[in-house]
């Protein structure tokens, strides 16, 4: 079974998006991160990899979708606290995100998303199991 996560992302522009998540707190792998492509650390086993768009192109033969004008994915990350999640889209809308989404308030679950500068969807959620309604 596998035990890590690589998500591949094709970008436009890779120091951008280096500094746009770097912005929200994410650090880089520099032993994966060159001139194509930049490994964005997640977790301990969850990692993103910002491929330039030809590099990206070099791993599958059909066209690279505009995230911009399709979905092509949903990113959801978990968060500690409901504050958490405002604070990281409060940032990730300063340094140019969009926000594609209102925040949602399920009662034990509270969420929010934003687009990056490619499109890409992220979703951050902070979810009290506690107070998850019996079924």
């Amino acid at each position: 079974m596998a035990t890590k996560i690589f998500v591949n992302l094709p970008v436009s522009d890779l120091n951008k998006s280096k500094a746009f998540f770097e912005g929200l707190g994410f650090s880089f792998n520099p032993q994966f991160t060159d001139e194509n492509a930049a490994c964005m650390v997640i977790s301990d086993a969850i990692y993103a990899m910002l491929l330039t768009e030809p590099y990206f192109a070099t791993f599958t033969e059909k066209p690279i979708s505009n995230a911009h004008e399709k979905t092509e994915v949903l990113i959801a990350l978990d968060a500690a606290s409901r504050d958490e999640v405002q604070q990281t889209i409060a940032k990730a809308k300063a340094l140019g995100a969009t926000i594609y989404k209102d925040a949602a308030d399920h009662g034990w679950m509270y969420q929010h998303s934003f687009a990056d500068l490619d499109g890409h969807q992220w979703e951050f959620a902070y979810m009290d199991e506690t107070q998850f309604p019996a079924s």
